[in-house]
């Protein structure tokens, strides 16, 4: 037996490669101008979506990322890396997209759509929140599979079997579904999209919506008063004999 259908959470974040640079007025980091991709994180959920179709295991892939016009962007990656369909949930204003508002995006297209599974990636690079997956769950009622590094669904259909990866090493549990799945850092390695499937996702349908059309609040519900830069380290020196480095660790340092 197979899924009918799965979302999987696409989010715009600016590149990994990229280096963060805080405005000056210590109120964010700055995003105009600098290269943005889909979460590294997403990538794999998206993988893993897709590596089920191509199992048989799953019917239909839906795309969602909430965001401005150019989260479209990271939509037609997913497209064309095998999701079938796409929802862009349209907000101009990012800064307003804490983690609870996502979470109530999905969960009302969720009762709308009716998949039975939802995969996220396990946190964003750029708020490393880690927590719309949880409140997801929280908010349908639903089972939770986090930091997942190995899926396997049942014959029938009705559960998975997930590692997880844990402070301790690895866990396995089993969840019924429908559930939410996120996503860690070992689960796959997520496929490039090549130039046939990127001309073929241009046709694949892509839905536009309104927080307003789902009737979902987006208002912060967390203020954020400031952004600043991680102290500089001071740097390194070298010394010539272990007496050194005690007396500097005894006297200098006062660890000893």
């Amino acid at each position: 037996m197979s899924l009918k259908r799965a979302f999987v959470g696409c989010k715009r974040v600016i590149d990994y490669a990229v280096k963060i640079r805080v405005k000056p007025d210590k109120s964010g980091v700055v995003t105009e101008g600098v290269k943005h991709s889909m979460n590294p994180f997403d990538e794999i959920a998206v993988e893993e979506a897709v590596r089920m179709k191509e199992k048989k295991k799953l019917d239909e892939i839906i795309a969602v990322s909430a965001g401005p016009k150019a989260s479209q962007d990271v939509l037609k990656t997913a497209l064309a890396m095998g999701a079938d369909k796409a929802i862009h949930v349209v907000v101009e204003d990012i800064e307003k997209l804490q983690p609870l508002a996502v979470a109530k995006i999905f969960s009302k297209l969720v009762e709308r759509d009716q998949p039975e599974l939802v995969f996220l990636g396990k946190q964003a690079i750029d708020d490393d929140a880690n927590q719309t997956a949880q409140m997801l769950a929280g908010l349908q009622d639903w089972s939770q599979a986090t930091f997942a590094s190995e899926v396997i669904l049942s014959d029938d259909a009705s559960s998975l079997d997930v590692t997880r990866e844990i402070d301790g090493g690895l866990e396995t549990i089993s969840v019924k579904l429908p559930t939410v799945l996120s996503v860690d850092l070992r689960l796959n390695e997520p496929r490039y999209a090549t130039l046939p499937n990127i001309m073929k996702a241009k046709k694949k349908p892509m839905e536009q919506v309104t927080p307003e059309d789902l009737g979902v609040d987006i208002a912060p519900r967390i203020e954020v008063l400031s952004v600043s830069d991680p102290p500089e380290r001071k740097a390194g020196i070298k010394v010539e004999t272990v007496d050194d480095l005690l007396d500097k660790l005894r006297n200098e340092a006062k660890v000893l």
